[in-house]
């Protein structure tokens, strides 16, 4: 059988440390066996580029690795707001089309409608989905589609986010 690619989505590309946590991933990954494909691997020349353009550049280079991964593992902890990153969201919907299996994780254990203000409605009288969920039904269902959800309340260090990381590996071995 041939080692298996995964991509590895999330609001990780935004942390300080990016590289370093993207290294330490990828490192995991083949400690089981995978090969860990992550955002920051394309080395894009975006020099000379407009913003626009830069931004286009990394989209395509990002699909491209998606294309050549068997799976992905998405990092779906709330960033910038109550809900998972929304360029995470596209990557899971992406790899979700293909039909490849879906892994997610969550270094916040609570659940979607605890982290959005009031019980039943938001302050634009706007009803706030209450399927004690750790996120939107959509992306939740993607994982429990073809693949898994792993929630843990911890805080956000690269430690924590990395032994969370490492359980979701050891369930996909333990469902290949």
């Amino acid at each position: 059988m041939a080692q298996q690619s995964i991509y590895l989505a999330g609001p990780d590309v935004f942390w300080p440390n990016a590289t370093e946590l993207g290294n330490a991933k990828k490192k995991l990954c083949q400690k089981y066996g995978f090969s860990g494909h992550f955002p920051l691997d394309t080395e894009l020349d975006l020099s000379g580029l407009s913003p626009v353009d830069a931004g286009l550049t990394i989209y395509r280079a990002n699909i491209a690795l998606m294309d050549n991964s068997d799976l992905i593992i998405a990092n779906m902890t709330p960033f910038r707001g109550p809900s998972m990153d929304v360029g995470t969201a596209f990557e899971m919907g992406y790899i979700t089309a293909q039909k490849k299996p879906v892994w997610g994780y969550s270094l916040d254990g609570r659940l979607y409608n605890n982290r959005v203000e009031g019980s039943e409605v938001d302050s634009n009288g706007f009803t706030i989905e209450s399927f004690a969920m750790a996120d939107n039904l959509m992306m939740v269902g993607a994982t429990d589609h073809q693949g898994g959800l792993l929630t843990k309340t911890l805080t956000e260090n690269m430690e924590n986010h990395l032994h969370v990381f490492e359980q979701v590996l050891k369930q996909i071995n333990h469902n290949i």
